[in-house]
C-alpha cells in the first residue's frame, strides 16, 4: 500500500473545508490562499485551487470582484456569500463530529 496516496487522499478530503476557512476571514486573493494553505503545511497548486473557486463560485458559495492592480492584470478577489456561510456551518459541524470522532478513536488505540 502506497502511503504518499492516502496521505493525499486524506488532504482532498479536507480541502475546500479549509478554503472556506480562509475566505471566510475575510476576501481572499488566491495567491493569498495558496501562502496561507502553505504556512499550514498543506500545500495546494494553482491548478488545484484555481478549478476548486470556480465551482465553489458556480455553486453560489463565493462572489468576486475584480480590482485593479498598479503591478499587472486586475486581481480576482474572492468572498463568501449567504449561501456559502450556510455552507460552511455545515461543514464546520461535520468537521468537528469527525475530528472528534477519529481523535476519541486514535486515543483509544492509544491506551491498548
Amino acid at each position: 500500500m502506497n502511503i504518499d496516496n492516502t496521505q493525499s487522499q486524506m488532504r482532498k478530503g479536507v480541502l475546500e473545508f479549509c478554503i472556506l476557512s480562509i475566505i471566510k476571514q475575510g476576501e481572499a486573493y488566491p495567491s493569498d490562499i495558496i501562502e496561507k494553505m502553505k504556512e499550514a503545511k498543506l500545500d495546494i497548486l494553482e491548478g488545484t485551487l484555481y478549478p476548486l473557486l470556480t465551482r465553489l463560485k458556480n455553486a453560489e458559495l463565493l462572489t468576486y470582484r475584480w480590482v485593479e492592480s498598479s503591478s499587472g492584470p486586475p486581481r480576482k478577489y474572492f468572498s463568501m456569500t449567504d449561501k456559502g456561510e450556510e455552507f460552511y456551518k455545515e461543514l464546520e459541524t461535520t468537521w468537528n463530529e469527525l475530528a472528534n470522532a477519529v481523535h476519541q478513536l486514535t486515543q483509544e488505540t492509544n491506551t491498548i
